[in-house]
């Protein structure tokens, strides 16, 4: 069966004009317990209330129905990137600013993740918190039953985590509150909106 490409009559600019804001995609990456869902829905929070449109794609969340055909082998949770990408890359046409929240341990699977959206709309936020850090928190129990053999290929015990080598931030929960984190991922975003010569910024609310 062919398929093909239907080209709609309202362009991306114009939505984002429409919304008056400039579309992006906030990618967290970083260990698990690290602080990603935290951050993404407090950022969330944060813009939502000073009048933005934006969505947060947590990797458990996707899981429970985008995802929740695939496991956690290095094949599966490249495809689970994949199909996060293309929703982010499909709200950021509509005009959202999307928050990401997922370990994404690969450099190439981040990559792909970037070329799906656009490098221009991606930007990669290492939340560079230490594996110490995140095992103390262990807020599901994952690292010790991870220790216990219960979990095999678990990142940052039995599978490897590589690091960003150049995020747009970084970003240590285990040395910084949530909301100084936040603070710096607001300014990020708001950094890309004031930028963009194509959005108009006549909204009072969100001054």
């Amino acid at each position: 069966m062919q398929v093909v490409w239907h080209r709609g009559q309202v362009d991306k600019n114009e939505r984002a004009r429409l919304l008056a804001q400039r579309p992006s995609t906030m990618w967290l990456t970083g260990l698990s317990g690290a602080g990603k869902s935290t951050l993404a829905f407090a950022l969330e929070r944060r813009l939502i209330s000073r009048g933005y449109s934006c969505f947060v794609l947590d990797g458990d969340n996707v899981r429970h129905g985008l995802s929740r055909d695939l496991g956690f082998s290095p094949a599966d949770r490249a495809e689970n990137i994949r199909r996060i990408a293309e929703v982010a890359r499909m709200m950021n046409q509509a005009g959202l600013i999307v928050i990401s929240a997922l370990i994404s341990p690969t450099r190439d699977d981040r990559e792909m993740a970037r070329q799906i959206i656009g490098p221009d709309a991606f930007h990669e936020v290492y939340v560079n918190t230490a594996l110490q850090v995140c095992e103390r928190r262990d807020p599901k129990g994952l690292y010790r039953r991870a220790r216990a053999g219960h979990i095999p290929g678990f990142t940052g015990i039995t599978a490897p985590y590589e690091m960003p080598l150049q995020p747009a931030l970084a970003l240590d929960t285990g040395l910084m509150g949530i909301e100084p984190c936040v603070d710096m991922l607001e300014r990020l975003v708001l950094s890309g909106i004031a930028s963009s010569d194509d959005v108009s910024k006549g909204d009072t609310a969100r001054t």
